[in-house]
């Protein structure tokens, strides 16, 4: 039995595992939307399941009501450690932070800022049990430090809180020859030996690099163990290592796929005669392979369709900024019932917090949802929208003499405002089906459904990633600014199908 690369393919960026007994775990980046920092399970290192998130909001609080697509939580490290689970990240902006909890399900602490300063990015602790000391090793974002291409190492209190040192510079990366953006390490030890698997090259085009000492502060040895080669696994690197039950080990990855965001491949790993690792066929990513000798599992994928039962949403929705009271609705029947929150920024979905949001599928697929829209406040509006540098978005809109219009509108990532991407159209219903299929390249056609079958609607739309992030499927409901409660936008049955 074998299986396919990516084994999650849509944008799970910077993912890191864990095994824990016969369980493996898996977090990512989630950058400035909430919740954040993903959980996943898995039994066979193939088959995810979304089972939850370990950042509930991000802090401070009030820096993230408004979006902040490419901020917030960059690369996070799982660990298991003293019974605990425990998750570090960085945010550029601010520092080091880290959670732990007892079971992967929470409770998770509140973040505690590790180590504060601008560009400490990629943070990866070690607690080794030879020696019973503790380590962390972090990157450098030059866009807030005028520094990259460098790890800086630490020595860290057991308690995981503070750092017991200034810190020194473990491996530069400008010293080594050909070898530039050196960021994303994981730190660990292996038969008495400190590695660093940490990539460089950039997200694109870049490589894996592995690091090795016998001390933790060095001096490192480096080799390229993953690149690209002749496959069409661009810039395969940034992941995590982990050793099954049995004794296997493999190593997970990203690979940058524009819109698509950053998908999670798989790769056999070896120790070779030289004690090297050895990543994929040889250094190159594979396609396909055989399954890691574990119990066999039932195909599972993280969740993407949702009824909405009670208005509660699934795990597999997060808002584009740190929610507020009252945005969605709870009730006794199924459907989203989401507010039309007012807003100054009706002309630009990029600068909204309160769209929900999930991953762009990375295969090609239609996306459906049915909306109403029982809101009466002149402008209110509620729709489906593909959101990133530039966005597009179909759905109802209410007019100054009470009737509903289908509108369909788009902006570019140059444009500071949205414009008709087709011209409107009363639905007396108030009532829609929507509907987007994603073709290859990402390219977008949508399609709605008044009660006369499915009909196209506008231009195809190329969705566009954010700078690191992929682009996301939303659901939008917004009102102009004014006085007192605007309404509701209902969304009901939420499918994605392959096409």
């Amino acid at each position: 039995m074998t299986y396919t690369n990516p084994i999650l393919d849509a944008d799970w960026s910077d993912p890191d595992v864990l095994r824990v007994g016969d369980d493996y775990y898996l977090t990512a980046s989630s950058f400035g939307r909430a919740p954040g920092l993903p959980l996943l399970h898995s039994r066979d290192l193939v088959n995810w399941t979304l089972v939850g998130h370990a950042l509930q909001l991000l802090e401070p609080a009030a820096e993230f009501r408004r979006p902040r697509h490419d901020c917030g939580v960059w690369a996070p490290s799982l660990r298991h450690h003293d019974d605990r689970f425990w998750i570090f990240w960085g945010d550029p902006d601010q520092g080091i932070f880290q959670v732990n909890a007892p079971e992967i399900r929470g409770p998770w602490t509140r973040p505690h800022l590790v180590k504060a300063g601008k560009g400490l990015i990629d943070p990866c602790p070690l607690w080794d049990d030879e020696t019973g000391e503790a380590y962390l090793v972090h990157a450098w974002a030059k866009s807030r430090s005028g520094v990259k291409n460098r790890l800086t190492g630490h020595r860290m209190n057991p308690d995981g809180r503070s750092l017991l040192d200034e810190g020194k510079v473990i491996v530069d990366g400008d010293r080594i020859p050909g070898w530039f953006t050196l960021e994303g390490p994981k730190l660990y030890r292996h038969e008495g030996r400190f590695w660093i698997l940490a990539p460089a090259g950039g997200v694109e085009t870049g490589w894996q690099g592995a690091f090795r000492a016998r001390e933790f502060f060095g001096p490192y040895e480096e080799r390229v163990v993953l690149e690209q080669k002749d496959t069409d696994v661009n810039g395969p690197h940034q992941g995590g290592w982990v050793r099954t039950q049995h004794g296997e080990d493999w190593f997970l990855h990203f690979q940058q796929r524009g819109a698509y965001g950053r998908v999670v491949h798989l790769q056999p790993m070896s120790w070779g005669p030289d004690g090297w690792p050895v990543i994929g066929d040889d250094g190159a990513p594979v396609a396909t392979h055989e399954l890691p000798a574990l119990p066999p599992q039932k195909p599972a994928a993280p969740a993407t369709d949702d009824d909405f039962p009670g208005g509660r949403f699934g795990r597999q929705w997060a808002w584009t900024a740190n929610p507020q009271d009252g945005w969605a609705t709870q009730h006794s029947g199924d459907g989203l019932r989401l507010s039309c929150v007012r807003t100054a920024d009706l002309h630009d979905l990029r600068k909204l917090p309160n769209i929900l949001t999930q991953r762009l599928p990375g295969r090609p697929s239609a996306v459906e949802v049915t909306l109403e829209l029982p809101s009466e406040d002149p402008g209110a509006r509620g729709g489906l929208a593909v959101l990133g540098d530039a966005f597009s978005w179909i759905g109802l809109q209410r007019g100054p003499d009470g009737t509903v219009h289908l509108v369909h509108r788009f902006a570019e990532g140059v444009a500071e405002r949205e414009r008709d991407a087709a011209h409107p159209r009363l639905v007396p219903t108030g009532r829609v089906r929507l509907r987007i299929e994603i073709r290859e390249g990402a390219r977008c056609q949508f399609f709605h459904d008044v009660g006369e079958g499915l009909r196209p609607s506008g231009p195809v739309f190329a969705a566009t990633p954010w700078r690191w992030v992929g682009a996301l499927l939303g659901l939008v409901s917004l009102a102009p600014e004014g006085s007192g409660h605007a309404g509701s936008a209902v969304f009901t049955r939420f499918r994605i199908t392959p096409l």
